[in-house]
Protein backbone atom coordinates (compact mmCIF):
# COMPACT_ATOMS: atom_id res chain seq x y z
CA UNK A 1 0.00 0.00 0.00
CA UNK A 2 1.42 3.57 -0.85
CA UNK A 3 2.86 6.41 1.39
CA UNK A 4 2.24 10.10 1.20
CA UNK A 5 5.97 10.81 1.01
CA UNK A 6 4.93 14.86 -0.47
CA UNK A 7 2.47 17.23 -0.18
CA UNK A 8 -0.08 18.11 -3.12
CA UNK A 9 -0.32 21.57 -1.64
CA UNK A 10 3.40 22.21 -0.81
CA UNK A 11 2.99 26.66 -0.38
CA UNK A 12 0.89 28.13 2.30
CA UNK A 13 -0.81 30.86 0.06
CA UNK A 14 -2.51 27.77 -1.81
CA UNK A 15 -3.82 26.16 0.91
CA UNK A 16 -7.38 27.56 0.68
CA UNK A 17 -11.03 27.28 0.78
CA UNK A 18 -12.96 25.60 -2.06
CA UNK A 19 -9.93 24.67 -3.93
CA UNK A 20 -8.62 21.26 -4.08
CA UNK A 21 -5.65 20.39 -6.29
CA UNK A 22 -8.26 16.88 -6.97
CA UNK A 23 -11.70 17.30 -6.70
CA UNK A 24 -14.31 14.75 -6.39
CA UNK A 25 -17.30 14.99 -9.10
CA UNK A 26 -20.86 13.71 -7.57
CA UNK A 27 -23.01 11.95 -10.10
CA UNK A 28 -25.33 15.11 -10.05
CA UNK A 29 -21.99 17.24 -11.22
CA UNK A 30 -21.23 18.70 -8.11
CA UNK A 31 -17.45 19.47 -8.43
CA UNK A 32 -16.31 19.45 -4.73
CA UNK A 33 -12.97 21.48 -4.55
CA UNK A 34 -13.54 22.39 -7.89
CA UNK A 35 -13.29 26.39 -7.37
CA UNK A 36 -16.73 26.77 -4.67
CA UNK A 37 -17.65 25.79 -1.43
CA UNK A 38 -20.90 24.03 -0.68
CA UNK A 39 -22.95 23.50 2.40
CA UNK A 40 -22.65 20.06 4.26
CA UNK A 41 -25.95 19.43 6.33
CA UNK A 42 -25.50 17.11 9.46
CA UNK A 43 -28.70 15.99 11.26
CA UNK A 44 -30.15 13.45 14.06
CA UNK A 45 -32.65 12.82 15.98
CA UNK A 46 -34.26 14.50 18.96
CA UNK A 47 -33.77 12.37 22.44
CA UNK A 48 -35.74 9.01 21.58
CA UNK A 49 -35.81 5.52 22.12
CA UNK A 50 -34.80 3.48 18.85
CA UNK A 51 -36.84 0.32 18.92
CA UNK A 52 -39.39 -1.54 16.98
CA UNK A 53 -42.22 0.32 18.64
CA UNK A 54 -40.58 3.86 17.51
CA UNK A 55 -39.28 3.23 14.26
CA UNK A 56 -42.29 4.44 12.89
CA UNK A 57 -41.49 7.59 14.82
CA UNK A 58 -37.73 7.81 13.40
CA UNK A 59 -38.71 7.27 9.99
CA UNK A 60 -40.84 10.42 9.98
CA UNK A 61 -38.36 12.53 11.88
CA UNK A 62 -35.99 11.82 8.72
CA UNK A 63 -38.83 12.01 6.03
CA UNK A 64 -39.07 15.20 7.60
CA UNK A 65 -35.66 16.81 8.01
CA UNK A 66 -34.63 15.71 4.08
CA UNK A 67 -37.90 17.80 2.88
CA UNK A 68 -37.53 20.28 5.17
CA UNK A 69 -33.25 21.39 4.58
CA UNK A 70 -33.86 20.66 0.91
CA UNK A 71 -36.60 22.90 0.16
CA UNK A 72 -34.85 25.82 2.28
CA UNK A 73 -31.48 25.06 0.04
CA UNK A 74 -34.00 25.34 -3.04
CA UNK A 75 -35.51 28.10 -1.90
CA UNK A 76 -32.05 30.41 -1.24
CA UNK A 77 -30.66 28.76 -4.40
CA UNK A 78 -27.67 27.45 -2.78
CA UNK A 79 -25.69 25.20 -5.72
CA UNK A 80 -25.37 21.79 -4.49
CA UNK A 81 -26.16 20.36 -1.14
CA UNK A 82 -24.20 17.65 0.89
CA UNK A 83 -26.11 15.65 2.83
CA UNK A 84 -24.46 13.81 5.82
CA UNK A 85 -26.00 11.19 8.02
CA UNK A 86 -24.48 9.70 10.99
CA UNK A 87 -26.08 6.77 12.25
CA UNK A 88 -27.17 6.24 15.76
CA UNK A 89 -26.07 2.91 17.87
CA UNK A 90 -28.86 1.06 17.52
CA UNK A 91 -29.07 1.96 13.72
CA UNK A 92 -25.55 0.34 12.72
CA UNK A 93 -26.34 -2.35 15.08
CA UNK A 94 -29.27 -3.31 13.13
CA UNK A 95 -28.29 -2.78 9.11
CA UNK A 96 -31.34 -3.35 8.20
CA UNK A 97 -32.34 0.18 10.18
CA UNK A 98 -29.21 1.64 8.37
CA UNK A 99 -30.63 0.83 5.23
CA UNK A 100 -33.74 2.22 5.57
CA UNK A 101 -32.51 5.63 6.68
CA UNK A 102 -30.85 5.68 3.73
CA UNK A 103 -33.34 5.02 1.14
CA UNK A 104 -35.63 7.79 2.93
CA UNK A 105 -32.88 10.26 2.40
CA UNK A 106 -32.22 9.49 -1.11
CA UNK A 107 -35.83 9.37 -2.09
CA UNK A 108 -35.42 12.68 -0.89
CA UNK A 109 -32.98 14.02 -2.18
CA UNK A 110 -34.10 12.86 -5.55
CA UNK A 111 -37.81 14.24 -5.06
CA UNK A 112 -35.90 17.22 -5.10
CA UNK A 113 -33.73 17.57 -7.97
CA UNK A 114 -37.06 16.63 -9.87
CA UNK A 115 -39.12 19.66 -8.02
CA UNK A 116 -36.25 22.22 -7.96
CA UNK A 117 -33.37 20.86 -9.79
CA UNK A 118 -31.27 20.80 -6.96
CA UNK A 119 -28.15 18.76 -6.56
CA UNK A 120 -27.01 16.97 -3.94
CA UNK A 121 -24.76 14.16 -2.65
CA UNK A 122 -25.24 11.77 0.29
CA UNK A 123 -22.63 10.81 2.92
CA UNK A 124 -23.58 7.72 5.19
CA UNK A 125 -21.20 7.79 8.50
CA UNK A 126 -22.33 4.29 10.15
CA UNK A 127 -21.05 5.01 13.55
CA UNK A 128 -18.33 2.38 15.00
CA UNK A 129 -20.14 -0.26 17.41
CA UNK A 130 -17.24 -2.02 17.49
CA UNK A 131 -16.46 -0.56 21.16
CA UNK A 132 -20.17 -1.46 22.59
CA UNK A 133 -18.24 -4.70 24.13
CA UNK A 134 -15.27 -4.38 26.50
CA UNK A 135 -12.70 -5.27 25.64
CA UNK A 136 -13.71 -4.35 21.66
CA UNK A 137 -13.05 -6.92 19.42
CA UNK A 138 -11.70 -4.72 16.19
CA UNK A 139 -12.28 -7.89 13.79
CA UNK A 140 -15.15 -10.01 14.50
CA UNK A 141 -17.95 -10.41 15.86
CA UNK A 142 -22.04 -9.21 15.67
CA UNK A 143 -20.98 -5.50 15.87
CA UNK A 144 -18.55 -6.00 12.78
CA UNK A 145 -20.66 -7.61 10.59
CA UNK A 146 -23.32 -4.97 11.66
CA UNK A 147 -20.95 -2.46 10.40
CA UNK A 148 -19.96 -3.77 7.24
CA UNK A 149 -23.67 -4.78 6.39
CA UNK A 150 -23.90 -0.80 6.81
CA UNK A 151 -21.95 0.21 4.83
CA UNK A 152 -22.65 -2.31 1.89
CA UNK A 153 -26.35 -1.57 1.90
CA UNK A 154 -25.76 1.98 2.02
CA UNK A 155 -23.43 2.17 -1.49
CA UNK A 156 -26.05 0.03 -3.01
CA UNK A 157 -28.71 2.51 -2.15
CA UNK A 158 -26.76 5.05 -3.36
CA UNK A 159 -25.10 7.05 -0.56
CA UNK A 160 -22.52 7.96 -2.91
CA UNK A 161 -19.65 9.15 0.41
CA UNK A 162 -18.59 6.76 2.71
CA UNK A 163 -17.31 7.64 6.18
CA UNK A 164 -17.13 6.59 9.31
CA UNK A 165 -15.41 8.00 12.82
CA UNK A 166 -13.74 4.86 13.81
CA UNK A 167 -12.14 4.05 17.36
CA UNK A 168 -8.81 1.81 16.95
CA UNK A 169 -7.01 2.22 19.64
CA UNK A 170 -9.46 4.35 21.73
CA UNK A 171 -9.12 1.66 24.49
CA UNK A 172 -6.29 3.47 25.55
CA UNK A 173 -6.11 6.59 24.52
CA UNK A 174 -9.18 7.64 26.72
CA UNK A 175 -6.89 7.17 29.67
CA UNK A 176 -3.95 8.62 28.04
CA UNK A 177 -6.06 11.86 27.60
CA UNK A 178 -7.19 12.22 30.82
CA UNK A 179 -3.64 11.52 32.00
CA UNK A 180 -2.17 13.45 29.80
CA UNK A 181 0.37 10.44 29.40
CA UNK A 182 2.05 11.68 25.60
CA UNK A 183 3.50 8.38 25.21
CA UNK A 184 0.70 6.41 25.88
CA UNK A 185 -1.31 8.64 23.66
CA UNK A 186 1.44 7.66 20.73
CA UNK A 187 1.23 4.30 21.18
CA UNK A 188 -2.68 4.43 21.00
CA UNK A 189 -2.67 6.68 17.81
CA UNK A 190 0.86 5.42 16.17
CA UNK A 191 0.89 1.57 16.42
CA UNK A 192 -2.89 0.14 17.64
CA UNK A 193 -4.81 3.29 15.37
CA UNK A 194 -3.26 3.11 12.31
CA UNK A 195 -3.38 -0.81 12.54
CA UNK A 196 -7.11 -0.88 12.99
CA UNK A 197 -7.37 2.33 10.20
CA UNK A 198 -5.52 -0.51 7.76
CA UNK A 199 -7.27 -3.20 8.54
CA UNK A 200 -11.01 -0.94 8.37
CA UNK A 201 -10.25 1.31 5.05
CA UNK A 202 -9.16 -1.62 2.93
CA UNK A 203 -12.54 -3.26 3.78
CA UNK A 204 -14.74 0.18 3.15
CA UNK A 205 -12.51 1.20 -0.25
CA UNK A 206 -13.59 -2.33 -1.58
CA UNK A 207 -17.43 -1.95 -0.85
CA UNK A 208 -17.15 1.36 -2.28
CA UNK A 209 -15.67 0.43 -5.62
CA UNK A 210 -17.74 -2.90 -5.83
CA UNK A 211 -20.35 0.28 -5.96
CA UNK A 212 -19.31 2.73 -7.66
CA UNK A 213 -18.92 5.18 -4.72
CA UNK A 214 -16.56 6.90 -3.06
CA UNK A 215 -14.77 6.23 0.25
CA UNK A 216 -14.28 9.51 1.47
CA UNK A 217 -12.27 10.10 4.79
CA UNK A 218 -12.38 8.81 8.44
CA UNK A 219 -12.56 11.54 11.65
CA UNK A 220 -10.44 11.41 14.44
CA UNK A 221 -13.54 12.97 16.72
CA UNK A 222 -12.75 10.48 19.63
CA UNK A 223 -9.50 11.35 19.99
CA UNK A 224 -8.60 15.08 18.62
CA UNK A 225 -11.76 16.12 19.74
CA UNK A 226 -12.25 14.99 22.67
CA UNK A 227 -8.96 16.59 23.69
CA UNK A 228 -10.38 19.78 22.35
CA UNK A 229 -13.22 19.33 24.66
CA UNK A 230 -11.42 18.45 27.78
CA UNK A 231 -9.12 21.42 26.80
CA UNK A 232 -12.12 23.71 26.67
CA UNK A 233 -13.96 22.19 30.14
CA UNK A 234 -9.69 22.97 31.47
CA UNK A 235 -9.14 19.70 32.25
CA UNK A 236 -6.26 19.03 30.29
CA UNK A 237 -3.78 21.80 29.17
CA UNK A 238 -4.97 23.24 25.62
CA UNK A 239 -1.19 23.05 24.45
CA UNK A 240 -1.50 19.43 24.98
CA UNK A 241 -4.98 19.25 22.98
CA UNK A 242 -2.83 21.19 20.06
CA UNK A 243 -0.16 18.82 19.96
CA UNK A 244 -3.16 15.76 20.06
CA UNK A 245 -4.48 17.24 17.11
CA UNK A 246 -1.51 16.81 14.98
CA UNK A 247 -1.17 13.30 15.81
CA UNK A 248 -4.47 12.52 15.12
CA UNK A 249 -3.29 13.30 11.66
CA UNK A 250 -1.25 10.35 10.81
CA UNK A 251 -4.15 7.57 11.59
CA UNK A 252 -6.34 9.52 9.08
CA UNK A 253 -3.63 9.59 6.66
CA UNK A 254 -4.15 5.73 6.53
CA UNK A 255 -7.64 6.35 5.18
CA UNK A 256 -6.22 7.94 1.71
CA UNK A 257 -3.75 5.67 1.72
CA UNK A 258 -6.77 2.79 1.13
CA UNK A 259 -8.12 4.50 -1.31
CA UNK A 260 -10.70 7.27 0.50
CA UNK A 261 -10.63 10.69 -1.72
CA UNK A 262 -13.01 13.01 0.20
CA UNK A 263 -14.75 15.10 1.17
CA UNK A 264 -12.97 14.10 4.39
CA UNK A 265 -15.41 14.30 6.98
CA UNK A 266 -16.74 17.62 8.71
CA UNK A 267 -15.59 16.50 12.50
CA UNK A 268 -12.20 15.90 11.70
CA UNK A 269 -10.10 18.96 12.15
CA UNK A 270 -7.18 17.13 11.00
CA UNK A 271 -8.56 17.74 7.19
CA UNK A 272 -6.26 20.70 6.72
CA UNK A 273 -3.42 18.39 6.70
CA UNK A 274 -4.65 15.88 5.03
CA UNK A 275 -5.70 18.51 2.04
CA UNK A 276 -1.88 19.31 2.07
CA UNK A 277 -0.76 16.24 1.88
CA UNK A 278 -3.40 14.54 -0.06
CA UNK A 279 -4.70 17.02 -2.61
CA UNK A 280 -8.07 15.52 -2.25
CA UNK A 281 -11.25 17.86 -0.85
CA UNK A 282 -12.00 18.40 2.70
CA UNK A 283 -15.16 19.00 4.91
CA UNK A 284 -14.73 21.12 7.99
CA UNK A 285 -17.19 22.67 11.16
CA UNK A 286 -16.79 25.35 12.99
CA UNK A 287 -18.66 28.45 14.75
CA UNK A 288 -22.06 26.78 13.06
CA UNK A 289 -21.06 23.50 14.67
CA UNK A 290 -22.04 25.17 17.94
CA UNK A 291 -25.19 23.47 18.35
CA UNK A 292 -23.53 20.39 18.63
CA UNK A 293 -20.22 21.46 20.44
CA UNK A 294 -18.02 24.19 21.40
CA UNK A 295 -14.29 24.82 20.08
CA UNK A 296 -11.59 27.78 19.93
CA UNK A 297 -11.58 27.57 16.29
CA UNK A 298 -14.81 28.62 14.93
CA UNK A 299 -13.05 30.87 11.80
CA UNK A 300 -9.94 29.35 10.98
CA UNK A 301 -12.02 25.78 10.78
CA UNK A 302 -13.62 27.71 7.34
CA UNK A 303 -10.18 28.74 5.85
CA UNK A 304 -9.25 25.87 3.93
CA UNK A 305 -12.99 23.90 3.22
CA UNK A 306 -14.61 22.41 0.84
CA UNK A 307 -17.42 21.74 1.96
CA UNK A 308 -18.86 23.93 5.31
CA UNK A 309 -20.76 21.82 7.99
CA UNK A 310 -22.62 22.34 11.12
CA UNK A 311 -21.45 19.03 12.73
CA UNK A 312 -25.58 17.76 13.96
CA UNK A 313 -27.97 19.33 14.74
CA UNK A 314 -31.07 17.39 16.81
CA UNK A 315 -34.82 18.09 14.53
CA UNK A 316 -35.98 20.19 16.99
CA UNK A 317 -38.02 22.94 16.76
CA UNK A 318 -37.27 26.56 17.06
CA UNK A 319 -38.61 30.04 16.74
CA UNK A 320 -38.30 30.45 12.04
CA UNK A 321 -38.39 26.42 12.01
CA UNK A 322 -36.77 23.25 12.89
CA UNK A 323 -33.43 23.17 13.21
CA UNK A 324 -31.64 21.46 10.79
CA UNK A 325 -33.52 23.39 8.14
CA UNK A 326 -31.91 26.68 10.36
CA UNK A 327 -28.46 25.14 10.47
CA UNK A 328 -29.23 24.72 6.44
CA UNK A 329 -29.90 28.42 6.35
CA UNK A 330 -26.99 29.43 8.06
CA UNK A 331 -24.75 27.46 6.05
CA UNK A 332 -25.52 28.40 2.83
CA UNK A 333 -24.85 32.27 3.77
CA UNK A 334 -21.73 31.18 4.82
CA UNK A 335 -20.93 29.43 1.43
CA UNK A 336 -21.95 32.62 -0.07
CA UNK A 337 -19.72 34.49 1.53
CA UNK A 338 -16.65 32.22 0.51
CA UNK A 339 -17.72 31.65 -3.09
CA UNK A 340 -18.23 35.71 -3.64
CA UNK A 341 -14.81 35.51 -2.52
CA UNK A 342 -13.78 33.19 -4.70
CA UNK A 343 -15.47 34.62 -7.35
CA UNK A 344 -13.63 37.64 -7.30
CA UNK A 345 -10.14 35.99 -7.80
CA UNK A 346 -7.57 33.96 -5.34
CA UNK A 347 -6.40 37.50 -4.21
CA UNK A 348 -9.92 38.18 -2.86
CA UNK A 349 -9.92 34.87 -1.02
CA UNK A 350 -7.30 35.06 0.40
CA UNK A 351 -7.96 38.05 2.18
CA UNK A 352 -11.02 36.68 3.72
CA UNK A 353 -9.29 33.62 4.80
CA UNK A 354 -6.37 35.87 5.92
CA UNK A 355 -9.28 36.83 8.11
CA UNK A 356 -10.48 34.19 8.93
CA UNK A 357 -7.13 32.88 10.14
CA UNK A 358 -6.22 36.11 12.49
CA UNK A 359 -9.56 36.13 13.70
CA UNK A 360 -8.48 32.69 16.10
CA UNK A 361 -5.26 32.13 15.44
CA UNK A 362 -3.25 34.06 18.22
CA UNK A 363 -6.19 33.10 20.64
CA UNK A 364 -5.50 29.52 21.49
CA UNK A 365 -2.63 26.89 20.32
CA UNK A 366 -5.41 24.68 19.25
CA UNK A 367 -6.16 27.37 16.06
CA UNK A 368 -2.41 28.13 15.82
CA UNK A 369 -1.67 24.75 14.48
CA UNK A 370 -4.36 25.31 11.97
CA UNK A 371 -2.84 28.56 10.24
CA UNK A 372 -1.87 27.51 6.58
CA UNK A 373 2.05 28.13 7.44
CA UNK A 374 1.31 25.48 10.78
CA UNK A 375 -0.56 22.81 8.55
CA UNK A 376 2.32 22.76 5.90
CA UNK A 377 5.28 22.69 8.53
CA UNK A 378 3.67 19.73 9.96
CA UNK A 379 2.11 17.78 6.85
CA UNK A 380 5.93 18.32 5.93
CA UNK A 381 7.48 16.56 8.73
CA UNK A 382 4.48 13.89 8.34
CA UNK A 383 5.58 12.98 5.07
CA UNK A 384 9.22 12.99 5.71
CA UNK A 385 9.26 10.53 8.06
CA UNK A 386 9.34 6.51 7.07
CA UNK A 387 6.89 5.00 8.89
CA UNK A 388 3.50 5.70 11.16
CA UNK A 389 5.14 5.87 14.64
CA UNK A 390 8.40 7.99 13.38
CA UNK A 391 5.76 10.28 11.53
CA UNK A 392 3.78 10.96 14.83
CA UNK A 393 7.03 11.52 16.39
CA UNK A 394 7.53 13.99 14.12
CA UNK A 395 4.37 15.81 14.04
CA UNK A 396 4.99 15.89 18.10
CA UNK A 397 8.21 17.39 17.65
CA UNK A 398 7.26 20.11 15.13
CA UNK A 399 4.12 21.07 16.78
CA UNK A 400 5.96 21.62 20.37
CA UNK A 401 8.40 23.80 18.47
CA UNK A 402 6.35 25.64 16.62
CA UNK A 403 3.90 26.93 19.83
CA UNK A 404 7.53 27.13 21.52
CA UNK A 405 8.51 29.82 18.92
CA UNK A 406 5.30 31.41 18.05
CA UNK A 407 4.60 31.80 21.91
CA UNK A 408 8.15 33.63 22.48
CA UNK A 409 7.48 35.73 19.51
CA UNK A 410 4.03 36.94 20.65
CA UNK A 411 1.92 35.14 18.00
CA UNK A 412 0.14 32.62 20.39
CA UNK A 413 -1.74 33.00 23.76
CA UNK A 414 -0.39 30.22 26.03
CA UNK A 415 -2.04 30.48 29.68
CA UNK A 416 1.41 30.66 31.71
CA UNK A 417 0.62 27.67 33.91
CA UNK A 418 0.67 25.46 30.52
CA UNK A 419 4.27 26.92 29.26
CA UNK A 420 6.08 24.14 31.10
CA UNK A 421 3.99 22.28 29.15
CA UNK A 422 5.82 22.38 25.96
CA UNK A 423 9.03 21.55 27.75
CA UNK A 424 7.11 18.59 29.20
CA UNK A 425 6.19 17.30 26.18
CA UNK A 426 9.64 18.15 24.14
CA UNK A 427 11.43 16.31 26.81
CA UNK A 428 8.71 13.05 26.73
CA UNK A 429 8.57 12.80 23.36
CA UNK A 430 12.66 12.89 23.40
CA UNK A 431 12.84 9.65 25.80
CA UNK A 432 10.95 7.87 23.49
CA UNK A 433 13.13 4.91 21.27
CA UNK A 434 13.80 5.43 17.43
CA UNK A 435 13.40 1.82 16.99
CA UNK A 436 9.50 1.06 16.81
CA UNK A 437 9.63 -2.47 18.07
CA UNK A 438 11.71 -1.48 21.47
CA UNK A 439 8.82 1.38 21.55
CA UNK A 440 5.87 -1.32 21.55
CA UNK A 441 8.04 -3.51 23.71
CA UNK A 442 8.00 -0.71 26.32
CA UNK A 443 4.57 0.59 26.27
CA UNK A 444 3.02 -3.17 26.25
CA UNK A 445 5.14 -3.45 29.21
CA UNK A 446 3.35 0.06 30.94
CA UNK A 447 -0.30 0.00 29.62
CA UNK A 448 -3.12 -2.12 31.07
CA UNK A 449 -3.62 -5.08 28.67
CA UNK A 450 -6.83 -5.93 29.85
CA UNK A 451 -8.79 -3.06 28.40
CA UNK A 452 -7.79 -3.99 24.55
CA UNK A 453 -7.84 -7.40 22.53
CA UNK A 454 -3.97 -7.83 21.28
CA UNK A 455 -4.27 -9.64 19.05
CA UNK A 456 -6.82 -7.19 16.59
CA UNK A 457 -3.86 -4.71 16.41
CA UNK A 458 -1.14 -7.53 16.18
CA UNK A 459 0.40 -7.16 19.52
CA UNK A 460 -0.67 -10.37 21.06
Amino acid sequence: MPRYTSLAINNPDDLIFGIAPKPLTTKHGMVIGGGQVYPEINFTLPMMTIEESTWGEVRRHYQEIITGVLKRAAELEAPGVVIECETLPPMTGKAEWCIDICKILRAGQEDAKAKYGLKSVLRMTPNDNREMVRPPLMKTGPWWDNMLASFEGCAKEGAELLSIESVGGKELHDEALTMANLPQSIFALSIMACRDMNFLWTHIARIAKAHGVHAAGDSACGFGNTAMVLAEQKMIPHVFAAVIRALTVVRALVAHECGAVGPGKDCAYENPFLKAITGFPMAMEGKTAACAHFSPVGNIAAATCDTWSNESVQNLKLLAGMAPVCSMEMLIYDCRLMNEALKEGKDAARTLRRWMVKSDAALDPQAYVLTPESVIAISQAIVGADSYYHATLAAASTTIELLRNAHAKGLVKIAPREVPWLDRMRKSVDALPQDEGAFIAQMMGEVDLSKFTAKDYGLA
